[in-house]
């Protein structure tokens, strides 16, 4: 990492322990940006990625999507192109030097305005590439990231220039070594762009039961097409994909809402709460009740 970089991601960490005292995710004024402090390593924490540009400022974090491990930390940025359920973990942190992450997401539509004006040449509709990625961060990306967190600072000109420095990284991004796989989703047409819309169907309509067969249907791709190039982008089928969804959605209701394990998994979509306690402790090591009462200790 050059020296430049290295030097603004001193000051990005201060801008971050600025505005994110305490540990937890920390919303700004700026939409889409989030800033997350973590002061001692964390146990891996299920989630949702939407589409976002992350940054680990100082530590180091890795992600599993599926079985592959993205580990990642300043020398590098984390790109999710679509909504993917993933395990996160901070693996360097502590009192000392906290773990600062910055992340910003971004739209489809972003993408695709960029595409349009720009001169980036849009390649053919390839075939579909994984939806995650790192990639090292680089002096004009690392610039543009500056101009966005030092507004901060200046709340009045958040509006007119915030989307105009997060035009510019995402820019950057595509310029960048994997470019190509945040090109082919806001492509119409690609198979990227298929398996987006059904991804953005399956988040909606997780609770509800489907198959695959009709999942094909609405993006006009056979069964092995789309099985093919969903588990090409996700690493998972589509059946796995909204077992995730389920499973991570039963958990925060059990986590705010102290409902019964038996109401919640009917509530997320399973029809045999028996199956739904095999695949929460598959999931999560634990049984729900016990899970829960873990967590809340």
């Amino acid at each position: 990492m050059s020296e430049i970089i290295t030097f603004q991601q001193n000051e990005l960490a201060k801008i971050i322990e600025r505005y994110a005292k305490n540990d937890g995710v920390h919303a700004t004024a700026i939409p889409s940006l989030v800033f997350i402090r973590n002061s001692n390593t964390s146990v891996p924490r299920h989630g949702v990625y939407k589409p976002s540009f992350c940054i680990v400022v100082q530590g180091a974090k890795e992600v599993w999507l599926g079985q592959e491990r993205y580990e990642y930390n300043p020398a590098d940025y984390l790109i999710a192109s679509v909504n993917l359920p993933v395990t996160a973990q901070v693996t360097k942190a502590s009192p000392d030097a906290p773990y600062l992450g910055f992340k910003l997401e971004f739209t489809t539509n972003q993408i695709l305005e960029i595409l349009r004006d720009s001169e980036i040449r849009v390649g053919t509709k390839e075939n579909s590439k994984r939806g995650m990625f790192v990639s090292r961060m680089e002096t004009p990306l690392m610039d543009a990231v500056m101009r966005l967190a030092r507004l901060l600072d200046y709340p009045n000109d958040i509006p007119v220039l915030a989307p105009l420095f997060t035009k510019e990284i995402l820019y950057r991004v595509l310029q960048g070594q994997h470019g190509t796989r945040l090109e082919q989703i806001a492509i119409e047409g690609s198979a990227a762009h298929q398996i987006n819309e059904v991804i953005e169907y399956i988040t909606n309509n997780f609770d509800k039961s489907f198959r695959v067969e009709e999942l094909a249907e609405k993006v006009n791709m056979s069964v092995s097409s789309l099985h093919r190039h969903f588990k090409e982008v996700t690493a998972m089928s589509p059946i796995q994909y909204q077992k995730e969804l389920r499973l991570q959605e039963a958990r925060r209701l059990l986590l705010t809402e102290s409902a019964d394990a038996t109401d919640v998994a009917f509530r997320v979509g399973y029809e045999s709460p028996s199956q739904f306690s095999r695949e929460y402790s598959r999931m999560f090591g634990f049984p729900p009740r016990q899970d829960i009462k873990r967590l809340k200790v």
